[in-house]
């Protein structure tokens, strides 16, 4: 524990580390406070050290991405799913979920579970087979055998046996000894198993299996049609069958006397070993008669199942084999049973499935219960007990990618009631008609432990359903659905614009912000709409209320310098723009309400302005829209907050911010981020505002119910506008900060203008993310090459750095609502490739065409395409006024948070206040003035005063974060939760309850202030509020940039955590932001990982590692520790059911299976070694579970010769003192004898 101890004095406006950045990087516009309080020693003891670190994957959740194999231990009764990538997932109970990935990535090609053994083997891609231990919580590999010369095709296990049969594309077939993974001696050519004879090659071995009759006989089937019975004992073939069409699968009947195949043709043809010259019986199950006589091409049946019951006919399962003339038809399981013949059709293409019997052993009744099916998106149990064959409900969470997940939200610490509430809710919309029974994959044990909180998991996907899921002790659970597109009137495409509008996702989900304990939910969708939700235990009928904001800028709304040196910093505020227009769609930008804005202006989607019927649970109360303006989608949201105590929401995107007053139903706050600077701007640029009639005004505005005030400030001139201290003679407006705008101090992101679409153009995501900028904004030319286009000289360097002229409306795509599940393309994160990667990465996660200007601050603006301006509907020439707005900048709002603050050097107490950070690197800190009262709340206009201070640091800015000034976590204020549909109880009237956490609660006297963490993509800086001193600055990354970041609780403390570009995890202690941890979790990330990736507290976090999976990580030290004790056990002692005595008629006439010794046939001793350039045996590496049990092995044997040694030194210690004793006790005897020989010197011997 480290005490860190600062003299910090509120007078000094400079920062120990930020005398590169400027005095705007840590000072106050303000001059000297007229109440700043007193040099104080600030004491915060850090108890965060890097001890309490550990980074590891903690569960993953989710359907296997692209699975390749299934495979099931009947008495264990757990289910092991393959993929392509490598990954295996081993699934038991509800609570048993265990990932395993090869390291090599290779595909799984096949599964084979040692039944009842613990042990799982992988036949992989890359011709490898593994072993697993599946004794431990955490599976690692035993062993591997990599086959060299050939390739793997199929794998044979026989139940209780120790020999893996391994079938080759060549035709051969090896086997492999389980336990020691090494090959035998003994293998079956593919020429001997043929007659001499045939001239063709049988082709790769596609099925294997010994025979239940006798396990000394091994059925080998060959792709080519070919199938072989192999004698084992006498090493010769006892029969072969050449059939016409190839062979997919082959199925025994469990006495062995008959086996049934499924060939390409789509047909089955059952054989008896009495008559093998010919089948016994062909069908073709889906294959018609023609007229002409002539069956139906069939596609092939992949696999058939031949399961024998005991109280019934047979079963006959396959999949495939439809007609080829059906277009259009799903994939189907077929199920045949005696004379009725079921067809299941699936929702997507089934990969693999396994029936479910009750036996393991393979020449008993089988009995089947029930068929796995494993489908490219899903998982599905159908229940054979029953006539109707209905399927299992599944207790996992196989259906996270119902609709592809758009994005992720994170929250550890819920209050405790919510997941009740909404499981309630939830639960009422479950579908019925499942299988009354048990799901039959029961295996493994799981206990919730100790260290358990509740937790919840929020996605959004792109049909714009919201998912809730309790995620506590490590497990998923689905709790409640909600489909935000019931807000909206379909789109129909007959209805003018509306056909341009529409598009595949139009409702999906951007980012969502979600109050617990208030209950008030909030959704960005990507058509640029917003929905406020509340929480209700009752239905309700309501009627939605829709308000319109125009964050659009125009490009012919330029205000010369000499217009706006005498502005007044007060706009002139329209009469009607933000009185209640309940149920009705208003403008929200001043003078935005002129019959031609509203004639042009078009929504991209229609809410229902209907009383609408709403269920219990989460109840549509507000809508927010940015309208289409001249032809011109409006740009995407790129932040979002809500306060629940304020009852105010703060949105913003690359045109500007605005403030929401969702109780009162009215808009703040409406502006473009220049204007939001006054004349506080940093970068000393020309203001412009959104889309308002071309006033000549710029600044703040303050909107304002009581018209009074607005005639009063109407009739003032601009030069009678009192200005605040702290805008006036601003000393932030200083050619230093200009003139420090340098790659290696400050590093603005510059958002160019992208391609401009006619209005015909849909609404659409980019489906592919391209690194090279080629790809990225069209055809473009280098940072430093020439502009493709004549038009005005480059803007002048002076000493005053860049002054950049004003720009007009960017117009970047609407792009389709592209999941984060689908973006595969990994990221450059090299230095040199830096730029251009985190320009497609922002372009992605933004929605925008950005332009960093760390390197090229000098840079031209990139070139048009050809191909792109033929794909516009209308053309714009390259005039000289475009190639100036390329250059400008266009200065986003990438986060913003509510708090009780300072808004001022001179604020002696907070006040509510928001916090605004921009992707130039910009905090503007913006008071506001709330009543208290409920009544006067309700009634009385919230004013938002200009702003207050403004920071800055390098890079975009992610993260604000709030501590008091002894280091603990301020939360935001917040409403606690009612409902507003209860029935009106008289005695408790429902009256609102505000929690506020103040900066100064657990501080003696009021005026302490507190601390303000923020965050960028480069660096972290430490504030005190309300002196702005910045008091420490660690420059997080130079070669990458930090995608997420927060302020998380660990260990009873704060620290802020940091996910970069390169794929390192950072941790950074609070406030003295010391480096606690960087680990090195992703070699590349990309972007489904970046718009996914959340932090939360208790040291978790989590992303989307596929389009079907979330992959949840701690860096918890204590939940590393813990880890062990909160996964499930795979394996549990189970006892194998004894075989069924088979009588002595039936084995005497049938053979005893039970003579057949593999060992002496396959063992070294009979059939020797086999060549060592066949395969080569890898020893398991045991993974990291195993590295750290040796590591741990290693301490303790350490320690143990540490405990030797003390205890010998000990025992030598105990020997030095017996050994003294002894020499104090020889002394004394000594001299005892000497006196008794002194004494008895001169007596005589009678004398004694």
């Amino acid at each position: 524990m480290k005490k860190f101890r600062k003299v910090l004095d509120g007078l000094t406006t400079s920062s120990p580390g930020g005398g590169t950045m400027g005095s705007p990087s840590c000072g106050s516009a303000a001059g000297t406070p007229t109440t700043a309080p007193t040099p104080k020693e600030i004491d915060v003891q850090e108890t965060l050290v890097s001890e309490n670190f550990q980074l590891c994957k903690t569960v993953r959740h989710g359907f296997p991405y692209q699975p390749t194999a299934l495979a099931f231990d009947p008495v264990q009764k757990i289910l092991a799913i393959g993929s392509r990538s490598g990954g295996v997932r081993i699934l038991g109970r509800p609570g048993v979920d265990c990932f395993c990935q090869h390291e090599s990535g290779a595909a799984v090609l096949q599964l084979q579970f040692l039944i009842n053994e613990g042990a799982l083997v992988t036949a992989c891609a890359d011709d490898t087979l593994h072993l697993w231990n599946l004794r431990q919580r955490r599976p690692a590999i035993l062993h591997s055998l990599k086959f060299n010369r050939e390739r793997i095709t199929f794998c044979h296990l026989p139940f209780q046996s120790k020999w893996l049969y391994v079938g080759t594309e060549r035709g051969n077939t090896h086997i492999v000894n389980i336990e020691s993974f090494i090959l035998s001696g003994y293998v079956i050519m593919w020429n001997k198993a043929i007659e001499l004879s045939t001239k063709t090659h049988p082709g790769p071995v596609v099925h294997l299996s010994d025979s239940p009759k006798d396990e000394g006989k091994l059925l080998v089937g060959f792709e080519s049609g070919t199938i072989v019975q192999w004698d084992l004992r006498a090493k010769k073939a006892d029969f072969r069958i050449y059939y016409d069409e190839a062979i997919h699968s082959v199925s025994w009947h469990h006495e062995g006397k008959q086996f049934m195949c499924s060939h390409s043709d789509g047909s089955l043809t059952l054989w008896n070993l009495r008559n093998t010259s010919k089948p016994v019986q062909v069908t073709f199950p889906h294959g018609k008669i023609q007229k002409d006589g002539r069956k139906e091409s069939c596609k092939p049946i992949l696999k058939v199942d031949y399961k024998t019951s005991r109280n019934s006919e047979p079963f006959v399962i396959f999949s495939g084999g439809l007609s080829y003339d059906k277009a259009g038809r799903r994939p189907t399981l077929t199920i045949m049973h005696g004379k009725a013949i079921t067809v299941l059709e699936m929702d997507y293409p089934i990969v693999e499935f396994m029936t479910l019997c009750e036996t393991p052993y393979n020449n008993e009744v089988q009995d089947p219960f029930a068929v796995v099916v494993l489908l490219e998106k899903d998982l599905i149990v159908v229940d054979l007990t029953q006539s109707n064959f209905p399927v299992f409900e599944n207790p996992y969470p196989m259906d996270i990618h119902e609709s592809p997940v758009t994005c992720t939200a994170y929250f550890a610490d819920c209050p405790p009631d919510i997941i009740p509430v909404l499981y309630s809710i939830g639960a009422k919309h479950k579908k019925t008609g499942y299988s009354q029974k048990e799901w039959p994959v029961s295996g493994g044990m799981w206990t919730l432990g100790s260290h358990t909180y509740p937790e919840i998991i929020i996605t959004g996907h792109a049909d714009g359903s919201i998912k809730f899921w309790d995620a506590s002790a490590i497990t998923l659970q689905m709790l409640y659905k909600l489909k935000t597109s019931k807000v909206f009137e379909k789109p129909k495409p007959s209805e003018g614009r509306a056909a341009e509008l529409v598009d595949e996702d139009p409702f999906a989900v951007q980012m969502v912000s979600w109050c617990p304990q208030s209950r008030i939910f909030c959704v960005v969708g990507i058509s640029a709409h917003i929905i406020l939700y509340r929480f209700s235990k009752y239905d309700a009928n309501t009627q939605i209320v829709s308000l319109e904001v125009r964050l659009q800028c125009e490009s012919e709304d330029v205000i010369s310098p000499s217009e706006n040196e005498n502005n007044p910093c007060f706009s002139e505020p329209h009469s009607g723009s933000h009185s209640p227009q309940p149920h009705h769609q208003h403008p929200a930008s001043p003078g935005g309400g002129t019959p031609e804005g509203v004639k042009d202006s078009a929504l991209c989607l229609k809410v229902k302005d209907r009383v609408v019927r709403v269920p219990p649970g989460y109840q549509a109360e507000l809508v927010i829209q940015l309208p289409w303006m001249d032809g011109e989608p409006p740009q995407q949201i790129s932040s979002l907050d809500i306060n629940s105590a304020y009852g105010l929401l703060a949105f913003g995107n690359c045109n500007g911010l605005a403030v929401v007053d969702y109780l009162q139903k009215t808009i703040l706050l409406c502006m473009s981020t220049l204007d939001l600077y006054g004349a506080a701007d940093p970068y000393q640029r020309l203001t412009r505002s959104p889309r308002r009639n071309r006033q000549s005004t710029s600044g703040l505005t303050e909107l304002s119910d009581n018209q009074q005030s607005v005639d009063m400030e109407r009739s003032k001139s601009p030069t009678s506008v009192h200005y605040p201290t702290s805008l006036h003679n601003d000393p932030r407006v200083l050619p230093e900060p200009v003139a420090s705008l340098r790659a290696s101090h400050c590093s603005p992101v510059f958002y160019l203008l992208d391609n401009v679409k006619g209005p015909g153009r849909k609404l659409s995501l980019p489906t592919d993310l391209k690194t090279d900028l080629d790809h990225v904004n069209g055809h473009c030319t280098s940072p430093t090459s020439q502009p493709c286009s004549a038009g005005k000289p480059r803007i002048p360097m002076g000493p005053e750095g860049p002054r950049l002229a004003r720009r007009g409306p960017g117009r970047p795509p609407f792009r389709k609502a592209q999941s984060a599940a689908c973006m595969e393309i990994s990221l450059p994160v090299s230095h040199t490739e830096g730029y251009a990667s985190r320009r497609a990465m922002l372009q992605q996660l933004h929605g925008v065409t950005m332009y960093s200007h760390d390197e090229h601050h000098t840079a031209t603006p990139y070139c048009w395409s050809d191909r792109e301006s033929r794909e516009n509907s209308f053309s714009r020439s390259r005039s000289s006024s475009v190639s100036s707005i390329d250059r400008d900048t266009k200065e986003a709002i990438t986060t913003l948070q509510f708090g009780e603050s300072y808004g001022r050097k001179s604020d002696a107490l907070p006040t509510p206040c928001l916090w605004v950070g921009t992707s130039l690197g910009v905090i503007l800190v913006i008071p506001m003035s709330i009543p208290t009262d409920q009544d006067e709340r309700m009634e009385e206009p919230v004013t938002i005063g200009p702003s207050g201070a403004v920071l800055m640091l390098k890079g975009s800015v992610l993260r604000f974060g709030f501590l008091d000034c002894m280091g603990a976590l301020i939360q935001s204020p917040y409403e606690v939760w009612r409902d507003l549909n209860a029935p009106e109880d008289p005695d408790r009237p429902r009256k609102r309850k505000l929690v506020h956490y103040s900066p100064s609660s657990s501080q003696d006297t009021c005026g302490e202030g507190h601390l303000a963490i923020v965050c960028s993509e480069r660096q972290a800086k430490v504030f005190l509020m309300p002196s702005q001193s910045c008091l420490f600055v660690h420059n997080i990354t130079e070669s990458s940039f930090v995608l997420r970041a927060d302020v998380v609780s660990v260990c009873n403390s704060v620290c802020l955590a940091c996910f970069c570009a390169n794929g390192h995890v950072m941790t950074l202690s609070l406030p003295s932001l010391r480096p606690l941890m960087d680990v090195s979790y992703l070699p590349l990330t990309d972007m489904r990982i970046a718009r996914t990736f959340c932090f939360t507290n208790g040291g978790q976090a989590l992303y989307l590692s596929s389009p079907t999976e979330i992959q949840r990580i701690t860096y918890s030290q204590e939940m590393y520790d813990n880890l062990q004790e909160m996964l499930g056990e795979l394996f549990t002692p189970i006892e194998t059911p004894e075989a069924q005595n088979r009588g002595f008629l039936k084995g005497f006439f049938g053979g005893n299976a039970h003579t057949f010794d593999r060992e002496e046939l396959f063992g070294e001793a009979a059939a020797g070694k086999a060549s060592r350039s066949l395969a080569q045996h890898i020893p398991g590496q045991a993974g990291v579970e195993g590295m750290k049990v040796a590591a741990s092995g290693a301490v303790g044997e350490l320690a143990r010769a540490r405990i030797a040694l003390d205890e010998r030194g000990q025992r030598l210690g105990e020997l030095e003192e017996r050994t003294a004793l002894m020499m104090t006790s020889a002394e004394t005897f000594s001299k005892h004898a000497h006196e008794l020989m002194l004494k008895c010197k001169d007596k005589k011997w009678y004398q004694f």
